[in-house]
């Protein structure tokens, strides 16, 4: 959360000519505000929507962007396995302006939460990642054209 998948993945899938598929926005549109989703349906169906999203927008040549949480569920894990996967990074100290206000159910109290769940998922962001890449102080420019020239070279 916080690392800037929406805005990094955007670009890329424009440098690249491909469709741009943000599972959070398919399950917004589909269902309404996640934090509604949350609140009315619980975590738990809240995964069940995403894992539904994910499958659907992986059968697609696209640059998707998953929910920080996505990895948590064992299919979306073993669906990812086949792809390759940027594994954008961001220090506390780089997310920490980034979250403030921030309206996501998972981040109540703000950093602590974001370190918590960060801390937790970690091990899984790292079994899966292809690529790892950092946010936390280089530009969009930068990191956009990292990734697009490591995708460049893995087709």
């Amino acid at each position: 959360m916080g690392a800037g998948k929406t805005h990094i993945g955007r670009r890329v899938a424009e440098e690249l000519g491909v469709p741009f598929i943000d599972t959070d926005e398919r399950i917004v549109d589909a269902y309404g505000p996640i934090a509604e989703i949350f609140a009315r349906d619980g975590e738990d169906r809240f995964r069940v929507m995403e894992r539904e999203a994910v499958a659907e927008a992986l059968r697609t040549r696209a640059v998707v962007s998953l929910g920080g949480g996505a990895v948590l569920d064992r299919a979306t894990q073993e669906q990812l396995a086949g792809c390759r996967v940027v594994y954008l990074t961001v220090t506390t100290e780089g997310v920490r302006n980034r979250i403030r206000g921030d309206s996501r159910p998972l981040l109540r109290t703000g950093i602590e939460d974001w370190q918590r769940l960060y801390d937790q998922r970690k091990p899984l962001y790292e079994a899966l990642a292809t690529i790892r890449i950092d946010t936390s102080d280089r530009s969009v420019d930068a990191i956009v054209s990292d990734i697009v020239t490591w995708a460049r070279r893995k087709s």
